[in-house]
């Protein structure tokens, strides 16, 4: 059977029949996404022993999981499929023309088929390699529930393309985050179920009223530096996404009639960032599952508690590009600062900065985004830039100019701020708090500019629409 026969048979999500969804319609199946989300989070494996990637907390957040769940796979098969399916394009290893309507269908089914085998692959890797280890048995049982769970993400994804405001990935990325924020920031209970200042703020409270106790301004520093990081973090964010150049157009059938085409600063969105802290989440997790089976540490790194550290066994690439222990303020709070630290403080920023930004031009180019593209989708539209002849090839000679710059520039840009975050030591991770930032404020955007007219009153008063 040919590759593109196979493509045209794999299961999928039956698209809506009208052209454009009403706000309620996509406002119930994002609601009914969202549920069956929070509940899977909440189905726990059967015939799971040991729960060995629970310590990863903070990484489940940004590939949308709760491990020892029928979820933990979360959304790293889709993920990794994308990445490795855009790195096969971007190199023209495959040859594949997205740019057209047949190139774009067999990208996508290609790549479902690569998260199909991702599905698969991790779902025995994290239960052979001790990552979630079975009861002797239940093996394939634990395999099966986590395949299960695998197809579940995937399929809640594109309902949420097809039926809902947009992309699953990003939707259970901005819930998990939006509910670590308030824990982090509000939580008076511990893992025992008693009373504990937990949470930053509660802490900061606590501190206050108690500042008599030893130890008490230090607490007070922590917590202020966290809150106020975060509230920096989110203010420059979401100025940031205002950033914006505007290419002015006239319509060539209606004189007198202009308008102007945004290119955004963050001109890839969020998805440079989603891509890298997947990527470093998923090396990571490999990492452990690798010293697990080796029985000591590997080039990936030296993992103690899930935590990549460096001592006289080795340190690995990791400690030197991961998120771990970079809150140079912190440290610097707590007299534990040293040069070390502060190398690998830099190392995840450059690492950051260098890999959103190549995941942004692979993304422009393999996506739609490109100013080919843009140039075609101006024509199409009856549109052309004031005082030039309507040609394609000077339109897309123009919007090149500003197209790649934007592109690098803005991936750099959302490196930076996501690895300055974890160094300032905000509530949250920073890849974590910038997507669940970025994402909130791009769905806003989107129902804002599609379901201005036909929203709730209620809704569009509270949303300043």
């Amino acid at each position: 059977m040919e590759l593109k026969s196979i493509l045209q048979n794999l299961p999928e999500v039956t698209p809506p029949v009208e052209k454009k969804l009403s706000f309620n319609v996509k406002l119930k199946w994002t609601i009914i996404v969202l549920a069956a989300f929070f509940i899977m989070s909440n189905i726990y494996l059967y015939g799971l022993e040991t729960n060995a990637l629970a310590q990863f907390a903070s990484l489940a957040v940004i590939m949308g999981t709760k491990f020892g769940t029928i979820i933990s796979l979360g959304i790293g098969p889709i993920v990794m499929a994308s990445i490795i399916l855009q790195l096969l394009v971007g190199s023209k290893i495959l040859d594949i023309d997205t740019s057209t309507e047949e190139g774009k269908k067999f990208f996508q089914g290609l790549q479902k088929l690569l998260v199909f085998f991702f599905i698969i692959f991790e779902a025995i890797v994290y239960v052979l390699m001790g990552g979630l280890r079975a009861y002797p048995g239940f093996t394939g049982v634990v395999i099966f529930q986590l395949i299960l769970g695998g197809l579940a993400i995937l399929f809640l994804d594109e309902i949420c393309h097809k039926w809902g405001f947009g992309s699953g990935v990003s939707l259970f990325i901005a819930a998990g985050v939006g509910e670590q924020l308030i824990t982090r920031a509000f939580g008076f209970i511990d893992a025992q179920g008693q009373f504990s200042s937990t949470g930053a703020v509660i802490n900061l409270i606590f501190n206050l009223i108690n500042s008599d106790q030893g130890g008490a301004m230090t607490e007070i520093s922590l917590a202020l530096t966290a809150i106020i990081a975060t509230i920096v973090l989110f203010l420059i964010v979401v100025w940031a996404q205002s950033l914006k150049i505007e290419i002015p157009l006239s319509y060539d059938r209606i004189r007198g009639y202009s308008m102007k085409w945004p290119l955004q600063f963050f001109y890839a969105s969020v998805i440079p960032v989603i891509l890298t802290a997947a990527l470093v989440a998923n090396l990571q997790l490999f990492g452990v599952l690798l010293q697990n089976k080796m029985d000591g540490p590997t080039f990936l790194g030296n993992f103690r508690d899930g935590t990549a550290v460096c001592d006289s066994s080795g340190c690995g690439i990791l400690y030197w590009i991961g998120s771990d222990n970079v809150g140079v303020v912190q440290h610097f709070i707590m007299g534990s600062f040293s040069l070390k630290i502060l190398g690998q403080t830099l190392g995840h920023i450059l690492f950051f900065m260098l890999l959103a930004a190549v995941f942004s031009v692979f993304w422009v180019k393999t996506s739609g985004m490109a100013a080919s593209n843009q140039a075609e989708n101006i024509l199409n539209s009856g549109l052309q830039i004031p005082g030039f002849r309507k040609d394609k090839r000077i339109l897309e000679s123009i919007l090149s100019r500003y197209v790649m710059p934007l592109t690098i520039m803005g991936g750099l840009a959302i490196g930076l701020l996501a690895s300055l975050a974890d160094a300032l030591g905000a509530l949250v991770g920073g890849t974590a708090l910038l997507l669940g930032i970025m994402i909130t404020y791009q769905f806003y955007q989107n129902i804002a500019q599609q379901h201005a007219m036909d929203m709730n009153p209620a809704l569009k008063k509270m949303m300043g629409v």
